[in-house]
Parts: structure tokens; sequence; C-alpha cells
């Protein structure tokens, strides 16, 4: 079984570009957020439950999740945002499976999960977690900066999701990513090393 790197980081962190940067060398990566909008997108195979549990308010004309007014329940109530996470979690969880196992016989995958800590579960799936790390303050404005978003909703969104401490704790490897995003890529370049070794120490193990 392939090495894989559980990357995670908090909303605003820079982790699209550090996935980015990770693809540049080569790196396959399954990315939850991915599989999550294929599965609430219009046909999305997800969307009669979500359509069952929550009505048709949280449907776009064209049949794709409403995400604005999805966000506005979940944040309200703590048992909607439960029940959704009931329907998501467990077609996330198969079907990034089924994507980890097409991709074969790798050296090492980033399996992308920006809840990672959030959902206990992904743990045992990886070999080793990175998490991409940042201030409060430049995730508020990063995220201002690419979205509709006000900071106090950014901050609800960052109140949601595990503390920073929390994240930090759950980490074997830590991305800082205060400063500008052109300068991950030769931290990035540094962990494929590192990553390359640790797969295949393990499949030596293995072997």
């Amino acid at each position: 079984m392939s090495f894989v790197v559980g990357l995670t980081g908090g909303i605003g962190s820079g982790k699209s570009a550090v996935t980015r940067c990770f693809a540049d060398l080569g790196v396959p990566q399954v990315d939850t957020d991915v599989i999550a909008h294929a599965l609430t997108a219009a046909g999305g195979t997800a969307m009669p439950a979500i359509c069952a549990a929550f009505g048709d308010a949280v449907v776009q004309a064209d049949g794709a999740l409403d995400r604005a007014a999805m966000r506005r329940i979940v944040f309200a109530d703590r048992g909607a945002r439960a029940r959704l996470e009931s329907i998501l979690h467990p077609r996330i969880r198969s079907e990034s499976s089924a994507r980890v196992a097409a991709l074969g016989e790798v050296p090492y995958l980033l399996l992308v999960v920006p809840l990672l800590v959030e959902s206990g579960g992904w743990r045992s799936r990886v070999d080793r977690v990175l998490v991409v790390d940042c201030a409060e303050e430049t995730q508020i404005a990063r995220v201002i900066a690419r979205s509709a978003l006000s900071a106090d909703e950014v901050r609800a969104i960052i109140a949601a999701q595990a503390s920073r401490a929390r994240r930090l704790a759950a980490a074997d490897d830590v991305l800082h990513n205060d400063g500008d995003l052109g300068e991950i890529a030769p931290r990035v370049a540094t962990l494929h090393r590192r990553y390359l070794e640790l797969a295949g120490a393990k499949l030596a193990a293995e072997r």
C-alpha cells in the first residue's frame, strides 16, 4: 500500500497552493473537497438525501447545493451540521478510498482532508499528517480577498473548525505559511524529499 500523507489546514491557510506545489513535483493526490463538490453538484449522489433532510431551500435552481443557504443552517444549528455530515462523510470516505486504490502503486500520495482533525477516522488512514498553518488574521484576510464573506462570517467558520492548537498537536509536519504564497515551493520540495525517503523505508520494511 502506498505511503499516504494527510494534508490539512484551516480555511485560508493556503492548502490549495501547497497541493499545487506537490502536484508540480508529480505527487498524485485525492482531495476530499473536490469529492464533496462532486457529491453536491447538480446530479450529485448526495443531493437526494440532502434534499430529503433539509428541503428545497438548500437546492439551487440547477439542482446543485446552495452552499450559502446550507452554511447559514449548519452554523445556526449543531444538529443540522451533524445531519449533513452523516450524509456526506460516509460518501466522501468511500469515494476517496476508491480513488486512492485507483492510483495503484505510487511512491506516495497526498490525501487532502480539510477536516482531518475534526473527523478522527481519517487519522488511521494516513501514514503522516502535514498541517498547513498560518495566523488567524492571515486566514481571514485571504478568505475575504477571494470570496464575498465578511470577517465575522470567516471567524465563524474558523470557530467551527478545530482550533489551531488542536490541529498543530495532530501534526507530524507543519508548513508555516504566513508569508507570500510564492515562498512555499522550497518548503514543499524539502518535504517531498523527506516523504520519498519515508515511503521508501515503508516499502523496504514491508518486503
